[in-house]
């Protein structure tokens, strides 16, 4: 048997490479599916060619339009359509207006909870909170992102009638007892452990711990949170 050259252990490293990355590409880009699975699954998808995503973005947003504006005071209607556009919701929820979410039926929210002023719920995937968690105003929690490299992100053959990019999603969660800060950016595919504080205007591009105290861009860890 003949000894295998420098040379061709270099070849077949870089061609494995290659293959290994083209693989991973057309896995994302050919991912055969509706969009809306693609979404679902963490695949890129373009949603504006899958009537479901269209309807239920459209849906959810008539139902915000009617919530943001609603009387204050007007208690009861609120709640009817906060379970109208939650996939669910449990018992002691505020919503303050003005509220903002794109699919409304993928955000899952726990007991005791309030969602204060202004927060903007990007939930392509699904975004789970936990009970007794406090969101203060102008928090953004991002499920949807874009591939960085553009040929992944933009679509080529494109038409006016569709989306001019594509699009993939990443579920977010809040676990029980999380305060987040006001003005925090939750990017897509973060777990927040329970009893976490993340500190206002941080940017959380990570996971986080339970117990801890979070602050900064990007978020890290600053302090242990001895509950006992």
């Amino acid at each position: 048997m003949q000894p295998i050259s420098l040379i061709e252990k270099h070849f077949n490293k870089y061609l494995i490479t290659f293959l290994l990355q083209f693989s991973s590409f057309a896995e994302r880009i050919f991912y055969m599916g509706t969009e809306y699975e693609k979404c679902m699954s963490g695949k890129p998808f373009i949603g504006s060619k899958d009537p479901q995503i269209t309807e239920m973005i459209l849906r959810t947003r008539r139902l915000l339009m009617q919530f943001n504006a609603t009387d204050y005071a007007d208690t009861k209607r609120k709640q009817e359509l906060l379970r109208e556009i939650f996939g669910s919701m449990g018992k002691g929820v505020h919503v303050d207006i003005d509220f903002h979410c794109e699919y409304g039926k993928h955000i899952f929210v726990g007991d005791k909870v309030i969602i204060n002023m202004n927060c903007t719920f990007v939930d392509n995937n699904r975004i789970d909170i936990g009970n007794n968690v406090l969101i203060a105003p102008n928090v953004q929690i991002y499920t949807a992102t874009h591939s960085i490299k553009i040929n992944e992100r933009m679509v080529h053959e494109w038409s006016e009638s569709e989306e001019i990019c594509r699009t993939y999603a990443l579920p977010v969660k809040i676990e029980d007892g999380v305060w987040i800060g006001g003005g925090s950016i939750i990017l897509p595919g973060v777990i927040i452990g329970q009893n976490s504080v993340i500190g206002a205007g941080s940017v959380v591009t990570h996971s986080i711990p339970a117990n801890c105290v979070a602050v900064g861009n990007p978020c890290r860890v600053i302090k242990q949170i001895n509950n006992e």
